[in-house]
């Protein structure tokens, strides 16, 4: 993958592990794809569509499998797949027939979404909610590994505007060699991560009163 510059993205898309996923990207697709459409937003501002779009990262998949891994009828599977599709984050890579029908597989368009972060983020996703959405479901996924050595701090400080956005690109170039470290052979992690203005301010310091 080629050097990505990630100053101001806020949010980048990570693999996460699936009953479904047996195989290394099994179909062509671009290395980056950088959503700051509002349709694409609102498309990833779903819990079922950003799993789904997650699911798709190595392998392409059907409705069936998709259904049966997110244990949701293929109905409403079939409409989030629909949705995705139009605003330009996944597409069909192949077709197979199943008796009299066609059964289409989808994959993404890209292996590495960036969520940018500017007045074009839909006035419904602003304010924390997308990212919120996003860390919702890694603590779901997290207690349902039932990892006891995950690797997690939950931290306050007292930043400067420049030191904000110094550790803004540090996270965001952690994200990128993360991804670059994608393994096929290797254990399935997921990394999460949100730096964000706390509403509750710390008290002032004893040398600061």
């Amino acid at each position: 993958m080629p050097a990505i510059d990630l100053a101001g993205c806020e949010w980048s898309g990570n693999a996460v592990c699936s009953t479904i996923i047996d195989q290394y990207p099994d179909y062509e697709l671009d290395d980056v794809l950088v959503v700051q459409d509002p349709k694409q937003l609102r498309a990833l501002g779903n819990v079922v569509r950003a799993r789904i779009v997650m699911l798709l990262r190595e392998r392409a998949a059907s409705t069936t499998e998709l259904a049966a891994v997110l244990e949701s009828p293929k109905g409403t599977v079939g409409h989030h797949l629909k949705v995705l599709e139009r605003a330009g984050l996944i597409r069909v890579v192949r077709t197979r027939k199943v008796r009299a029908l066609t059964e289409r597989f989808y994959g993404r368009v890209a292996r590495l979404f960036v969520l940018k972060g500017d007045e074009s983020m839909p006035p419904e996703l602003r304010g924390g909610v997308l990212a919120a959405m996003m860390l919702r479901q890694a603590a779901d996924e997290l207690i349902g590994s039932g990892d006891e050595k995950d690797t997690s701090a939950f931290v306050h400080v007292r930043l400067t505007p420049p030191n904000r956005r110094r550790f803004e690109q540090r996270l965001n170039r952690l994200v990128a060699d993360v991804q670059q470290a994608d393994d096929p052979d290797g254990a399935s992690y997921a990394l999460a991560y949100a730096l964000f203005h706390a509403a509750t301010p710390l008290p002032p310091r004893v040398d600061d009163a």
